[in-house]
Order: C-alpha cells, then sequence, then structure tokens
C-alpha cells in the first residue's frame, strides 16, 4: 500500500528537521571550568606512562549538541589539537623522560568561546647514564679519536661533556641522543668519559659520568735543537749563526721555524742556517719550532748583544731661539766599546729627511729656512744607529698689539679691554696700563686663548690713558699698542620737565609745551612723554639734551600728572619729577557763568516778590462776630458766629463757645480805634464790638474778581455782665491764634 505525502505535509516535516539539526548551533551554553589532570601523578619516574585528562565544565540547554576542540600546551607552546563533542580529552606521554617535565595546561574552545585549565607541572626524574665509545684505544700524538657519546631514549636539548678529569676537551647542546666528535690529545695517557645535562626552565639536570675508557698517545719526537756560533754573549757587528734540527729523520711534511719574539726570521731551518749581523735590539729569546700535523714542539736560547757605541744623543743651543737668533746643534755618543775609538765614529746631521752636514755639529742663524725635523746618525763597524728627533722652530718675536673694546663703554659700568698681538709665539705676556701704571697682567698659552681686561672709568677722557703691552721673549720683545680711542657713553641725567605756561595758568584752548632737558647724557637721546594716565604721548630722539612736545587747543580732560623720560645707548632710562596740570575754564566760559548766575538770582527775587505780591493780593475775607446771649452772665455760654464770604470756598459758619466770667471780653490785641474807646468805658453794657477778620483761602486768585480795599463780614458779639477777670482766657487764646495765622490785608 503506498501512502502519498502531500507537499505540504513534506515541507513541514523537512522544516522540522532542520530545526532539530541547528538546535546544537543555536543552543546556549556557559563554561565554566575547565581542569587538567596528571595521572599517575605530578612527579613520576622515568619510563612512566603519563596520562593529561582534559576536562570541560559546561552549562547548556537541554537536548542542544556542541562540539568541543582541546588544546594542550607545554611551557606555553601547544602540543596537539583534539576535536571532539565528549566533556573531556586524553593526551599520552608513553615511556616518560626527563625531557617531559615542564608546566602543562590545557584549554577548550566551543564556538569561538575558550577557558584554560589550570598549570599543572610535570616533573619527571631519572636520567640513565651515557655511554661512551671511541674508534681507538693507541695512537700517536697529533692523531684524533672518534668519540661517541650516547644517552639512549632521552628527549629534549641536551648538553654532552667530554672530559679528562678535571680537563675538558668538548662539548656541545644538540636535540639528538648521541654525539660523535673527533679529538685531538697531547701525549700521555688519557681517562676519557662523558655526561649530559638537560634543561628544565630555571633548573637543570645532569645525568651520571659514562664509562671512563683510557687511551694512550705516543709522544711524537720532534722536539728540535736549537744552536748559535759564535756563543750566546756578541758584540754589536758580529755575524752570529743560528741552526734548528729534530732528532728523527725527517717526514711526513716536518717544518722547522725560527723566531725572535713575534718575529719569525726564517721558516726553511731543515735546509740551511740564519746568518745575521748582531745589533744592540737584537738582544732576547730565540726560538726554533717545529711542526708536524698538529703537533708543535719547541726549544730557545737567550741571545745578549753588547752596544759597540750608544745611541747619539742630539740637542739644540739655546733651547728656545728666536728669529735672527744663532743657534747650534750637536750629536754627541756618551759610551762605545773597547774595540773602536771615538775617531772610528762618523756623524751626519739630518734636516726633514735631508742632509746638512756630516759631521756632529752645525750652526744657523734660526729663521724658517732652518726650521724643521732634526736627526744625528752615528755609524762605526756596520752598525748605524739614529737619534731621536728633535724639532727647530724659532720662536716669532711678538707684534705691536692692537687694543680694542668687547662691546660699549659706559661711564661708571665696567666693560672688557681686549689686547691681541698678529704675530708672536707662545707664550705672550700682555700688560694694560694706565699712562705706565700697570693695572693688570695675564699670559696667554694657548691659540685660542686671548687677553681681556675688566676694568671701568668715571670720567670719559680716562679712556685714552689706556694701552696695551706684549712680550714673549722678556725685555727685548716688549711691544707697546697705542692708546685707547673708543666713544664713551655718558648715562643721561635725571631729566626735567618743564610747561609752558605755568601749570597755575592754563586755560582751555592754550597749546602747552612740555620741554624735557638732562644735564648729561651722550647723544642721541631718546626723550619719551608721558600723560595723566601712564600712557607715552610722544616718543622722539634727538642729538641734543632736550626736546619738546606741544599739546595743541588743550580741553579739561588734558588735566592730570604728566612727566617724561630720557635714555640713550647705555640702556638706562632715566624719569623726572611728576608736573601736574590743571587746564581751567575759558575767561569766554566764566563771564557766561556769571552772568547765568546773576540772571537766575535775579529771576530768584523777582518769584519771591511776584510771589510774596500774589499772597497779599488773594481775596480777604471780613467775619461779623455775634455774642449770644447779649448780656451773659458769668456762667454762660458765650457763642460767637463767623460768617464768611461765599466766593471763597470756605465753610458757611465757624462757631465758638467761649466761657464767660465778666463783662469784658478781649478779643483781639489790635489797639481800639476812637471809636471804640466809648464801648471799653462801658462794660456793663450789653455793646456790640466789631473786628474784621481776614482768611486767607486756597482758591486760584485768578478765578476771582478783582476788589478794591477789603471786604468785611460782621459778626455781633454778645457779652454777659461780669469783670473782664471771668473770662475764659483758654477759649479767647484760640480764637486769638485762629486770627494769627491770618495775614494782614493787601491794599
Amino acid at each position: 500500500m503506498q501512502v502519498k505525502i502531500q507537499p505540504s505535509l513534506r515541507m513541514g516535516t523537512i522544516l522540522l528537521l532542520f530545526l532539530l539539526t541547528s538546535e546544537g548551533a543555536c543552543a546556549e551554553f556557559f563554561i565554566k571550568k575547565v581542569i587538567l589532570i596528571i595521572q599517575p601523578r605530578n612527579e613520576v619516574q622515568r619510563s612512566t606512562n603519563v596520562s593529561l585528562i582534559c576536562q570541560a565544565e559546561v552549562s547548556r540547554t537541554a537536548g542542544s549538541h556542541l562540539n568541543y576542540k582541546y588544546i594542550f600546551y607545554k611551557d606555553y607552546q601547544p602540543l596537539n589539537t583534539d576535536q571532539t563533542n565528549a566533556m573531556d580529552s586524553l593526551y599520552s606521554i608513553p615511556d616518560a623522560r626527563v625531557g617531559h617535565s615542564g608546566r602543562y595546561k590545557c584549554a577548550v574552545v566551543i564556538e569561538e568561546k575558550k577557558r584554560e585549565s589550570n598549570t599543572e607541572y610535570l616533573t619527571v626524574k631519572g636520567l640513565l647514564a651515557p655511554v661512551l665509545t671511541v674508534d681507538k684505544l693507541r695512537l700517536t700524538e697529533g692523531d684524533d679519536v672518534t668519540a661517541v657519546c650516547t644517552a639512549e631514549g632521552e628527549t629534549g636539548f641536551l648538553m654532552f661533556f667530554f672530559r679528562d678529569g678535571h680537563e675538558e676537551f668538548y662539548r656541545k647542546e644538540t636535540n639528538s641522543q648521541k654525539v660523535e666528535q673527533k679529538l685531538p690529545l697531547d701525549k700521555g695517557t688519557v681517562n676519557m668519559f662523558c655526561y649530559y645535562s638537560i634543561n628544565l626552565g630555571s633548573t637543570a639536570e645532569t645525568s651520571n659520568n659514562s664509562n671512563v675508557i683510557s687511551i694512550d698517545i705516543e709522544e711524537l719526537g720532534i722536539k728540535p735543537n736549537i744552536t748559535v756560533i759564535p756563543s750566546t754573549y756578541v758584540t754589536e757587528g758580529d755575524n752570529i749563526t743560528f741552526s734548528c734540527s729534530v732528532n728523527m729523520t725527517p717526514q711526513r711534511n716536518t717544518e722547522l721555524i725560527l723566531s725572535h719574539g713575534r718575529t719569525t726570521l726564517s721558516s726553511n731551518m731543515i735546509h740551511e742556517d740564519y746568518a745575521m749581523l748582531a745589533k744592540a735590539n737584537d738582544s732576547g729569546e730565540y726560538e726554533c719550532i717545529s711542526s708536524l700535523g698538529g703537533v708543535h714542539k719547541s726549544s730557545s736560547l737567550n741571545i745578549t748583544v753588547k752596544e759597540i757605541f750608544s745611541i747619539p744623543f742630539l740637542s739644540i743651543h739655546p733651547a728656545e731661539v728666536f728669529e735672527g737668533e744663532y743657534f747650534a746643534i750637536t750629536c754627541q755618543i756618551r759610551s762605545l766599546a773597547s774595540r773602536i775609538q771615538r775617531e772610528d765614529i762618523k756623524y751626519s746631521i739630518f734636516r726633514d729627511k735631508t742632509l746638512v752636514i756630516n759631521d756632529n755639529g752645525y750652526n744657523g742663524t734660526a729663521g724658517k729656512a732652518t726650521n724643521g725635523k732634526y736627526v744625528c746618525k752615528a755609524e762605526a763597524n756596520r752598525i748605524i744607529k739614529e737619534s731621536s728627533m728633535l724639532l727647530l722652530g724659532a720662536k716669532v718675536l711678538v707684534s705691536k698689539p692692537e687694543i680694542t673694546v668687547d662691546g660699549p663703554v659706559i661711564v661708571d659700568k665696567p666693560f672688557w679691554i681686549r689686547c691681541h698681538s698678529e704675530n708672536g709665539s707662545l707664550p705672550i705676556i700682555y700688560s694694560l696700563k694706565s699712562n705706565n701704571f700697570i693695572l693688570n697682567r695675564t699670559e696667554v698659552s694657548h691659540f685660542q686663548e686671548e687677553a681681556r681686561f675688566l676694568t671701568m672709568i668715571s670720567i670719559p677722557s680716562d679712556i685714552s690713558r689706556y694701552l696695551c703691552e706684549a712680550e714673549n721673549n722678556g725685555q727685548v720683545s716688549i711691544k707697546m699698542s697705542e692708546r685707547l680711542h673708543v666713544t664713551v657713553i655718558v648715562p643721561v641725567g635725571k631729566p626735567l620737565l618743564t610747561v609752558l605756561p605755568v601749570p597755575e595758568n592754563i586755560e582751555e584752548g592754550n597749546d602747552v609745551t612740555l620741554i624735557c632737558g638732562i644735564s648729561k647724557g651722550s647723544p642721541p637721546i631718546s626723550f619719551r612723554f608721558y600723560g595723566s594716565n601712564h600712557t607715552a604721548i610722544h616718543t622722539t630722539t634727538v642729538q641734543s639734551n632736550s626736546s619738546s612736545f606741544v599739546l595743541s587747543t588743550v580741553k579739561r580732560k588734558n588735566s592730570g600728572n604728566y612727566y617724561c623720560e630720557a635714555f640713550n645707548m647705555a640702556d638706562m632710562s632715566s624719569r623726572s619729577d611728576i608736573v601736574k596740570v590743571e587746564v581751567s575754564l575759558a575767561m569766554w566760559k566764566k563771564a557766561l557763568i556769571a552772568v547765568f548766575c546773576m540772571l537766575l538770582v535775579a529771576l530768584l527775587v523777582l518769584f519771591i516778590v511776584m510771589r510774596y505780591k500774589a499772597k497779599r493780593g488773594k481775596r480777604q475775607m471780613a467775619a461779623k462776630l455775634s455774642v449770644k446771649p447779649a448780656s451773659p452772665k458769668s456762667d454762660d455760654s458765650l457763642t460767637l458766629s463767623l460768617t464768611h464770604d461765599p466766593h471763597y470756598n470756605a465753610h458757611t459758619e465757624q462757631m465758638l463757645s467761649v466761657e464767660v466770667n465778666n463783662k469784658e471780653s478781649v478779643w483781639s490785641e489790635r489797639p481800639p480805634d476812637e471809636a471804640d474807646q466809648d464801648s471799653l468805658q462801658s462794660p456793663n453794657e450789653g455793646d456790640i464790638e466789631y473786628t474784621e477778620v481776614v482768611h486767607p483761602q486756597p482758591v486760584d486768585p485768578t478765578q476771582i474778581p478783582l476788589r478794591k480795599g477789603t471786604e468785611t463780614v460782621y459778626s455781633e458779639l454778645q457779652t454777659s455782665q461780669g469783670t473782664p477777670e471771668n473770662i475764659n482766657h483758654q477759649s479767647l487764646l484760640e480764637y486769638a491764634e485762629l486770627n494769627h495765622d491770618l495775614p494782614e490785608p493787601v491794599n
């Protein structure tokens, strides 16, 4: 029976399989730790099988599949890589050797995530003793023996040593298990053995010694004999002959060499002797060396050669000579052998390898022609000896010195004077003189050196008193310079600032001239003027001792403190005292201000007068006082009625109550007129007294019609019977104060 699978079902199955296979790729994991285990233990004996187990502890999602990559390291170098899906891996070291000792660790890599284990140290104990073999046990001196040292089964870098007791023949480092080497051996018997060591980082492990092999070396009879004729003690000029020989028949390319110190005299001594003429410097050891293969033997003897005469000695008199002076050169022999006489010695004097004279003496005049390197030669009995070289250089007399100065010369300031002669042999003594008095001396012994003197002057004319003196051959060579002539700079004195016109008479619009002058100073002189805010307003350089600057049409803002500075090439500035400048107003401004002030005072007076008149011209008010009752008693109330004109916008009526105790009343301090005298004389009657009261009102007088005279309002005053003492004076005083504020009427 066939089952048909729908296309949609087939696609779902494929998708499910893809998800299942890719689950491991998408799985989430975390490497917790990695552990390295060494089995059976960390320290083992050689030939033990060692296993390194790397275990990984990984946290992952359920059902996921991970691929692990394990890497093992020894001494931080990778050993191998293992790909697996297991949680651990094994690295085996079969038949371990000491060379396997070291630091081991492993690492686990999962999908580019890596984690390393801890480091474990593996120690393998036990090195086998090596085995030594040689190709022959007997040989002749000069022959080589082939030795082989073998460390079977060892690994790593090994260092092999070949020895005979404390004497080391050879050593070699290799990663092989054996070393083979040809070794040359000396005569006698050699007890050879070998051993090896292995480097384990900070330590080294050394094996036991190998077996010992005795090797007999037969000595090669090629030691030479050396002889000399006539003897080992000779005199210069004697002929001596050396011969070298060996006791055995020359064979196998035997060589015989004659040497003196480091010099080889002959390399063919087997077939012929070596003859030479003895000289004083031929004394010493002579050696005859025989060579056969790699074997060398020698014999030696000492030769003493006596001088027939000593080395000539060359001298010049005098030791120092100046141009134009005479000198003498002599050549002498201090000792000679008895076999010759002094007359047998021949002398020659050379200058720059050119013969000057065949004699032991030479006289000449010092100069450029006779300057040079002199050598003397002496010859006798075929022996020629040469003296040491002597340099003759005629000294040059010092030339006339030149006196100069370093830098500018400033009064009261130190400066350097320099003395120099163009020609003259060193050393030269220079003296600084002031007229005929020596101030200081100095000696110049090197070409780079110069004579300099530090001094100072207080008067410019003193500069011409200085001279310079030079000598290099005592009083004979003294040369005097010219007098010193240089420009002397006098520093500027303290400036004086003058202001024209005088600071007290400066008005606006004037031109003010500032004049800065000094009492001393070498030109050119620079003057600088400063304004009130310490700002430079003008700078100029002149050849005179003063300069000026004009402030045109000054203003009030030009007032302030002014000063000036002066300076010249002495580089020392000096400042004047401060002058205070005050710019006052112009005359026309002062007159204008005076007129304005007078006008202002006049206007003020006019205003006060007009104000006063305006107050008197205000509308006046007359008040009529009436007394009720007409005849008050002593304890009756007195009623005063004051009526105002309605045009003054005042109260229509004001009442004043007064206690009356008698018939007399005092209403005003104004003296009564004649009409009132009668009424005052009759206090007992109920007469009426009229008074005029003026009330000022705060009303604009321009809005009230002008009236002539004084308008009055009459009030009726009624008094009661009684004496004036019974009147209430407090009430009368209040009424009087009311009237006191009123101004007098204005006509």
